[in-house]
This record gives structure tokens, C-alpha cells and sequence, in this order.
């Protein structure tokens, strides 16, 4: 029978099928997700550095000039960015309605200078590498005082949002603090304890939506997913700031990435997908209760109206049956060896 869930992270409620599992193929998008903006240029492609902004930070494979070849990864601001790190963060009024000013920024991660060359295709060395350039960046916008809050996302395809095909990341960092995880400080003002942590200590009494647990993180189907197949790597040890991770964790969560990837890609039939990476606000003072995790969400539906005007979202999958399916692919993509 079907379940109406309520998301303790994100407040929400969900609406879970209960006895059945869609798989990919059932999906209406599940052939048509990947129809992204084709073009035959490339701002992102090793040679055309001119056509984008001046890089902000590289690894190169053997010395050279800035924003000319030879690159390996680089990080650039947004050319069409609607943030501006200029000037304070000024709130202002007008009658019942509220704005600020558009202060902050919008970096691009171009992950690799192979056009064709995507996430779930990367060596655990690339992975390795984008994680510790993630991090670093993070640790960078975080200094200025005037960020409250710093979003990393990818979007993978066009339904994912995906504008270019060429593999990249993205940062976002804000003035002010979103509450799409106020679930967490808003559980930990009423019972003193962290709401992931929790979460964790009750997924392990009853495994059923757990997928992989390592030394340092698990992966695991939320009770109430928004999306199918949706699922989270969360650190087990409680960790407010994605910035604050050790060479350790860095190094598992990128040999989790590089397996965990091409069994959603493989299992999933090579779904869009978007991955988020949650975390605690900075520079807001003292602000308990947040538990940075890794969002990984195939993209197989488009919100329908109801979920538009209700809020509500709308799974086919149930996570206890979305778990099994996902942990057979991580098991089959670690037993190749590759």
C-alpha cells in the first residue's frame, strides 16, 4: 500500500509506492534524459581557454602559463553568473515584499580537458583530484566573511539541468543560509542530538535501505526519497563541514565515487543525474546539528502538477526496494575490477 513519508532533513512530505519497483526502463525518460545542449564549440575544451573567464585555479599536467593548454582540471568563474562578489549584503523592503542585493559567487569545475570523457568514466586518481580541488575551493570562499553558505552540485544531462555536455561541477557561494536542511538544526534545537547521526543508528538496527558501509562513510536510500533511486553517501563519523574532511575520508569517498557511479550508470541504465553536496553554513556563528552528506539523484521523472501545487513529491520506488537493486550494481561494479 502507498505511504505518505515525511522527510525530516528537508520538511517535507513524500509519497512512496510501497509494494513495487519501477525499473529504469519503465521510466519515460529513461531514453531521453541525455539530450543535452550539443554544439559543435566548446568553451570547456583544452585550446579554447580565451572563451572563458580567467581561471581561479588549475592543475596542470606540466608547467605553463595560465588559461593556455596543458591543463588538467580547472576552476573559472560563471560567464553568465547571477551572482557578484562586490560590495555588502543589503536587505531591503518594499511593502510586504523582501529582496537583496546579488552578492556572491558562481565557479564552474571543468573536471577534465577530454570533451567526451564523463564523471563515471574517471580514474580514482581524477576523482581524487576533484574532491581535493572541491574542498580547497570551498575552504577558499569560506574566508570571506560576507558567505553564509556554499553549494556544490553537478548536473548530468538536460532533464538533470545540464547546459553543456562537457563534464563539470559547480559552486555557488551565497549571503544568506537555505533552508533546504533545516531539518537538521530544527531536530537538534528539539532533541539535542544530530539528526543524521540518528538516522544512522536507526538504519543499522534494520538495514533495509542500506547499500554500502565503509570506514568512513555509508550509502544508504533516505526513508522518504524525493526522487527514485535517490540516495546519500553520509560520513558515520558526525561531521558539520564538508571542508573540513581528512586526507582519509578524501581518499574513500573518491573510491566510493568511482564505484558508486558506474553502478548508477550501469544499473540505472545511464540515467541524468544531479549530485549535491550538503554541508553547514559558514560564517554564521555557532550552528549545531548539521551533518554534511552526499546527494546522488537520477533524474527518471519530471514534477508533475500535483507536486508543483501540493509540494508533495511523487516516488514510484520504494527505498527499501530501490536499495537491493542499487547495492547488487555497487557490488557487481566493484567485482569487476575496474
Amino acid at each position: 500500500m502507498p505511504e505518505l513519508r515525511y522527510d525530516l532533513v528537508k520538511k517535507t512530505w513524500v509519497s512512496v509506492a510501497g509494494d513495487r519497483a519501477l525499473r529504469p526502463n519503465d521510466f519515460p525518460l529513461a531514453r531521453k534524459n541525455l539530450e543535452a545542449a550539443v554544439s559543435l564549440f566548446c568553451p570547456f575544451c583544452e585550446g579554447n581557454e580565451q572563451y572563458t573567464p580567467p581561471e581561479l585555479a588549475v592543475r596542470r599536467n606540466a608547467p605553463g602559463e595560465p588559461n593556455t593548454p596543458g591543463w588538467d582540471l580547472r576552476v573559472i568563474p560563471n560567464k553568465y553568473a547571477a551572482f557578484e562578489l562586490t560590495g555588502e549584503f543589503v536587505e531591503q523592503r518594499n511593502g510586504m515584499y523582501r529582496s537583496c542585493t546579488g552578492l556572491g559567487t558562481h565557479e564552474v569545475v571543468v573536471e577534465s580537458a577530454q570533451h567526451d570523457l564523463e564523471f563515471h568514466q574517471f580514474d580514482r586518481a581524477r576523482i581524487h583530484m576533484l574532491i581535493k580541488v572541491l574542498v580547497e575551493r570551498y575552504r577558499v570562499l569560506a574566508q570571506d566573511p560576507r558567505i553564509r553558505y556554499i553549494q556544490i552540485y553537478k548536473n548530468r544531462g538536460m532533464v538533470a539541468g545540464a547546459s553543456l555536455e562537457h563534464s563539470h561541477s559547480q559552486i555557488v557561494a551565497l549571503p544568506l543560509v537555505t533552508r533546504e536542511n533545516q531539518g537538521m538544526p530544527d531536530y537538534y534545537e528539539a532533541n539535542g542530538r544530530c539528526l543524521l547521526c540518528d538516522m544512522m543508528e536507526q538504519e543499522f538496527k534494520r538495514p533495509e535501505r542500506l547499500i554500502f558501509e565503509g570506514e568512513h562513510f555509508i550509502i544508504m536510500c533516505p526513508f522518504a526519497p524525493r526522487f527514485p533511486y535517490e540516495s546519500w553517501i553520509v560520513p558515520r563519523d558526525h561531521a558539520e563541514n564538508f571542508g573540513d574532511m581528512t586526507p582519509g575520508e578524501m581518499e574513500e569517498l573518491s573510491s566510493l565515487l568511482y564505484h558508486y557511479s558506474r553502478a548508477v550508470i550501469d544499473g540505472l541504465s545511464n540515467p541524468a543525474f544531479n549530485y549535491v553536496v550538503n554541508t553547514a553554513p559558514v560564517n554564521s556563528g555557532p550552528t549545531p546539528g548539521y551533518h554534511w552528506y552526499w546527494e546522488i539523484v537520477p533524474r527518471l521523472l519530471i514534477e508533475s502538477a500535483v507536486e508543483v501545487a501540493s509540494g508533495i513529491h511523487m516516488n514510484p520506488v520504494a527505498p527499501e526496494l530501490a536499495a537491493p537493486m542499487l547495492r547488487e550494481a555497487l557490488l557487481a561494479a566493484m567485482n569487476a575490477g575496474v
